[in-house]
């Protein structure tokens, strides 16, 4: 029951966060407050063994996963704050206000990969997931993961009506999570 009351409240404030983009299929950021839910719910199944068994192989390797999603989402926002250029020209409520670039952010961690923030949630379920693996949440891992993969596939479709062949040409040059991989 603690799981799911501390699921609720904490699901409240991700509305909050997400609520303009809640109903809108065709954006990025439904996909994204999926994810978020899913690993929302990673958290409230996994934060008691957070702690346990802090040298089994599997806690090492969450921990490895978290850390390298902890440099991700800084690289990304450090990356964005300095290069990104904010605008009201973009007048889309959906968005946040550092996602209303009229500027390719292509440089810093953005030279390597296209979206270091969705790398760093994908980084982050899977952190969480191996602090304690069951089936169960293997499939909510799994989902988040899909969920992200949209995420990046609706917002690759933003950034081409918004940057055009600049974009294209980009996305020819990164990779969409993992430098040199994926």
């Amino acid at each position: 029951m603690e799981k799911f009351i501390l699921f609720g409240i904490l699901s409240l404030l991700i509305i909050i966060i997400s609520w303009r983009t809640l109903f809108d299929f065709k954006s990025h950021g439904f996909y994204r407050f999926m994810s978020w839910e899913c690993i929302l719910w990673l958290f409230v199944s996994n934060y008691k063994y957070w702690f346990k068994y802090p040298f089994s192989f599997l806690q090492i390797i969450s921990w490895i996963l978290l850390i390298i999603s902890v440099y991700l989402v800084i690289a990304g926002v450090m990356t964005m704050k300095k290069m990104g250029k904010p605008t009201k020209e973009r007048d889309d409520n959906t968005l946040y206000k550092f996602e209303k670039t009229t500027e390719l952010v292509d440089k810093g961690i953005f030279s390597y990969i296209r979206h270091p923030l969705y790398s760093s949630l994908l980084f982050l379920t899977w952190g969480i997931y191996f602090k304690h693996t069951a089936y169960m949440l293997l499939v909510v891992a799994l989902g988040s993961t899909v969920l992200l993969y949209l995420t990046a596939l609706y917002d690759e479709k933003e950034c081409i009506k918004i940057f055009g062949d600049r974009y294209k040409q980009y996305m020819k040059q990164t990779k969409r999570f993992i430098p040199f991989v994926v």
